[in-house]
């Protein structure tokens, strides 16, 4: 039977992308600042860290599970690269390069614990959350480690025909994921996870190695970030990052990504980024202070997870 076209069916299809233009109409007619080039290169930004935490995220939660320790991933990336640029004198692209691998190694800790220990994600994450902020913390001395100015600063401040190359960044990992998700075998493999791991287990593909992965790319991305994070202040903070998994979860969900599993969309998720920095830019012009804004992106999050019950309903 052919499907009617409706105002349901464009509801359930698009209901992300009417969101995003809502909102963008609102901040454009409330504030005369906010349709600025200036400070639309800023939210873009300022929002690529979340935009790489957002990615890795979403391939978790894609397989059924949560990353609860990106936050803190996030902030021993950031120290440790104020330590390899600082202590160990090391140029900007071997360090990257370090803390890529250091966010890998701490990914793929509770991909091991949820892959082969068959730890809840939520438990296994939580202790990983906890060791890495430690780590962080024992690393700097609860202290910010200053970095070199002209190092580090060159990712936040260096342009591409006009275009901050922390924006660029951020396109062209979302390219990456959609490419991964839809063209290549271990997307397809990570939805049929997510949507029924016993099935893809009897059908003799190794679920652990899949799932482990999963958990290692979002490590690695985190710690990434938290490079990232570190152009834009010149400064390793172990502070950092706190909260911030719960954005990535919203840009997820407000995407389109099913919690329980099976289902998202790498394009979509970044319009659930795009989504929350339009809440907190346009409050920041508001002059709104920072606890309404959690509030609205709790609500955010419960309009989108009915949004998602409606279209499952729906569908059936």
């Amino acid at each position: 039977m052919k499907n009617k076209i409706s105002a349901v069916n464009i509801w359930n299809n698009y209901n992300t992308y009417m969101m995003f233009i809502l909102l963008f109409v609102i901040c454009v007619f409330a504030s005369p600042n906010f349709f600025s080039p200036r400070n639309l290169m800023n939210i873009g930004r300022q929002y690529a860290a979340l935009t790489f935490v957002s990615m890795g995220m979403l391939f978790v939660i894609i397989t059924g599970g949560i990353d609860l320790s990106v936050g803190s991933i996030l902030a021993l990336g950031c120290v440790m690269t104020a330590t390899i640029l600082t202590d160990l004198g090391w140029p900007l692209i071997p360090s990257l390069f370090a803390v890529l691998i250091i966010g890998l190694i701490v990914g793929l800790f509770s991909g091991v614990l949820v892959a082969y220990f068959n730890f809840a994600p939520f438990i296994a994450t939580l202790a990983t959350m906890t060791i890495a902020r430690g780590i962080a913390f024992m690393i700097s001395n609860g202290a910010p480690i200053q970095t070199p100015a002209n190092t580090i600063s060159l990712l936040d401040s260096t342009r591409i025909f006009g275009i901050p190359l922390l924006i660029v960044m951020s396109a062209i990992i979302v390219i990456i994921f959609v490419f991964l998700q839809r063209k290549t075998v271990y997307g397809r493999i990570l939805i049929a996870i997510g949507s029924n791991e016993d099935a893809v287990r009897l059908s003799g593909i190794r679920v652990k190695r899949y799932k482990l992965l999963a958990y290692g790319i979002s490590g690695a991305l985190a710690a990434f970030a938290g490079a990232i994070t570190t152009s834009r202040s010149a400064v390793g903070s172990p502070l950092v990052g706190s909260g911030l998994e719960s954005d990535a979860i919203a840009a997820c969900v407000i995407g389109g990504a099913s919690l329980a599993g099976g289902m998202g969309n790498p394009f979509k998720t970044l319009i659930g980024v795009l989504i929350l920095a339009l809440i907190s830019n346009i409050m920041n012009l508001l002059a709104v202070p920072s606890y309404p804004q959690d509030v609205m992106k709790g609500l955010i999050i419960i309009f989108a997870v009915l949004i998602q019950s409606t279209n499952v309903k729906y569908k059936k």
